[in-house]
């Protein structure tokens, strides 16, 4: 119990002493807004987060930062989600310590430390799936694992075309955004992988066939089952079906059960495999180790990354149905996908997740978010159009971006640093540490509510400047 407490505990830190965030100067500080001009003139146009979270990080402890002007923040995007026990969290970086002087880099040989966290990562499958499943180390990323899983998929069908969906994001190489339903990223980039074929996804709120939510007959499920089974639907039968059961970028949409069990059961029964994306969602996130898990389905295919090394470590991989292990030797290989430091991290961080019991943090923390945002949604109606919450994945959908890009950056002014996502921005997005503790969480809601209540004394026709 001694861990449990001191890692949930991080409303203590030498950063933050009170559980508050401590604002010495306007953000940003003068030391900030030096290092963010040189990042102006040096790097490249593509930088994104620091254009609406303008701030320069020192350094990083559990459930907060510190700028380069002393100013401690509470940190609800957690390098995108990849901090799940938060920053420096002290055994990771031990173990981190310690391999360095080991191994850091390992190719595809075995080695101990890989075979540990192997292991691991196999134990967080149902028993009875564990034998039949195949690991594969790709290059550190999501979107990395994505294209392998892809290239898997194409292979052992002999077939070439993919179903994507709707709202879906993969990640930002050739293939990945091929497969993400913003046509924006890739409105600029010619002649992207052809055979991608976009469906409907369930996003009841903003409900693709115009219907309200009680007059749902799961028609987009209805809709891919007779595209794939009519022979003049203009596609030939995929290669695979890639979904996300939340999508994360898309703006925390969580899938309907029956949606998601209408998807399984088409794809088994006409042999195509099922790809779920688990970049954001796997290893804990939803409150359970994976999204699927929620579901009572089984993909052929799982893609993981973010938080599967807990610490930041960069570390991806495929696990997937032995059946569809037609690769030869070198088929899809990676540099840096023997990351050493990422193993011994990520065994470490799934033995501290199930010996401190962080799934029922995750499910604690999920019950006290959506009581207070929902309270808070009941009072700014208006403002506030949904909240969607599973596990601590959380997305609030304001009434259009600008709303949700003031209250942005009126929590940051507050000290509190969140995410935008969803279509045109308009969902503010939460992904706390996995162990985030009650007081942490709470003081950043009260954060939220001033944020939205600030917003909604503003003029409609506020100036919009430093929102973009």
């Amino acid at each position: 119990m001694g861990a449990t407490a001191t890692r949930l505990a991080d409303d203590r830190t030498r950063l933050a002493p009170d559980g508050v965030p401590v604002l010495r100067t306007e953000l940003p500080g003068p030391r900030s807004r030096v290092l963010l001009a040189r990042q102006e003139e040096r790097e490249s146009r593509a930088r994104s987060y620091p254009r609406r979270l303008p701030i320069a990080i020192r350094r990083g402890e559990g459930s907060f930062v510190e700028d380069e002007d002393g100013n401690v923040l509470i940190d609800f995007l957690t390098g995108a989600g990849v901090l799940a026990l938060g920053h420096a969290h002290p055994e990771l970086v031990e173990v981190i310590r310690d391999q360095v002087e080991v191994l850091t880099h390992g190719l595809d040989f075995p080695t101990a430390v890989k075979d540990d966290f192997t292991t691991e990562l196999l134990s967080l499958l149902p028993e009875r799936l564990r034998a039949g499943t195949r690991v594969h180390f790709c290059g550190p990323t999501g979107a990395n694992a994505i294209e392998a899983a892809i290239k898997l998929c194409k292979q052992a069908t002999g077939r070439g075309e993919i179903v994507a969906f709707h709202g879906g994001f993969h990640g930002m190489t050739h293939a990945a955004m091929a497969v993400s339903g913003d046509a924006s990223t890739r409105a600029a980039i010619a002649n992207t992988m052809p055979g991608v074929h976009f469906y409907p996804f369930a996003y009841c709120h903003r409900c693709p066939f115009g219907l309200a939510a009680d007059s749902c007959d799961t028609n987009c499920a209805t809709y891919l089952e007779n595209a794939l089974k009519d022979s003049h639907a203009g596609m030939t039968r995929p290669a695979a079906v890639l979904l996300e059961l939340v999508q994360g970028e898309g703006g925390t949409v969580i899938a309907p059960p029956e949606f998601v069990r209408r998807v399984r059961a088409v794809t088994r029964e006409l042999d195509i495999p099922l790809i779920v994306d688990e970049v954001q969602t796997g290893c804990g996130r939803t409150g359970e180790w994976f999204a699927s898990d929620h579901y009572g389905v089984e993909p052929d295919v799982r893609v993981v990354s973010k938080m599967l090394s807990g610490a930041g470590m960069p570390v991806a991989a495929v696990l997937y149905d032995q059946r569809l292990d037609t690769w030869h030797p070198g088929a899809h290989t990676g540099t840096f996908r023997g990351n050493q430091l990422a193993f011994a991290a990520g065994a470490a961080f799934l033995r501290i997740m199930k010996r401190d019991r962080v799934l029922d943090n995750v499910r604690a923390r999920a019950e006290q978010v959506r009581e207070r945002l929902v309270s808070l949604q009941h009072e700014h109606r208006d403002l506030i159009h949904d909240v969607r919450c599973i596990g601590l994945m959380i997305g609030v959908e304001f009434d259009g971006p600008r709303a949700a890009a003031l209250v942005q950056r009126e929590a940051f002014a507050r000290g509190l640093i969140l995410e935008l996502g969803g279509r045109h921005d308009s969902v503010v997005r939460m992904l706390p540490p996995l162990n985030v503790a009650e007081h942490t969480t709470g003081v950043a809601l009260e954060i939220f509510a001033e944020a939205v209540g600030a917003v909604r004394q503003l003029p409609r026709d506020d100036d919009e400047e430093g929102l973009r």
